[in-house]
């Protein structure tokens, strides 16, 4: 028996881009916004899903704000509609999107040097770590026999301690890869993308 992978959902998201709904033709019919609302580009916290999200006239979040979308969020105030591609972004939250991304990197620094510590082999002959930029086989034996020693507490340590230049730098540019490729093999951190039409969260 098959068994189902869990449901991904995201409980913060960064506003990339909002405009108003009669402004997006595109928007399929089964996705029922009202024309007085306006639509909400998000880029999540947690697994970097792209969604759009239809708010109220009453409820209108400025771009780069950090807004709470879980699943308990006031329906009558903001509702994901569905989720989307980089092809669907808009010009504005394109070029938005990577530094939010960066946002996220640096400000839960914990949670991606936790992502040195403790990341695994993906395959007999590839390790998660080296689909980091700049992590080559000699740099990986290097983090895998530091972290053995002492675990990273800081990405200054990882730094300082394997002399990856910029490990914030480098994961941001990993996930804006992940992102932008549909066809990659090997998500880390970003969630599979959504399929054609796009989907409710």
């Amino acid at each position: 028996m098959q068994k189902t992978k869990p449901k991904r959902y995201e409980d913060y998201a960064y506003v990339l881009d909002i405009f108003p709904a009669a402004q997006r033709r595109h928007v399929a019919t089964h996705h029922a916004v009202g024309r007085s609302e306006f639509i909400v580009q998000l880029l999540g916290e947690e697994y970097f899903t792209l969604l759009e999200a239809a708010v109220s006239e009453r409820y209108k979040p400025t771009i780069g704000m950090r807004i709470y979308i879980g699943r308990d969020a006031p329906r009558e105030l903001i509702r994901i509609v569905r989720r989307i591609g980089i092809e669907d972004l808009t010009e504005t939250a394109r070029l938005n999107l990577e530094a939010t991304i960066q946002r996220v990197v640096n400000e839960n620094e914990q949670r991606f040097v936790d992502f040195f510590n403790k990341s695994n082999p993906l395959t007999p002959r590839l390790h998660a770590l080296e689909l980091i930029p700049g992590v080559g086989k000699k740099m990986l034996q290097k983090l895998l026999e530091e972290r053995d020693a002492k675990p990273f507490e800081s990405y200054e340590d990882v730094k300082n301690r394997v002399g990856l230049l910029d490990p914030p730098g480098a994961i941001s540019k990993r996930i804006l890869d992940e992102l932008m490729n549909k066809e990659e093999k090997y998500r880390i951190f970003v969630r599979e993308p959504a399929p054609a039409g796009g989907e409710v969260s």
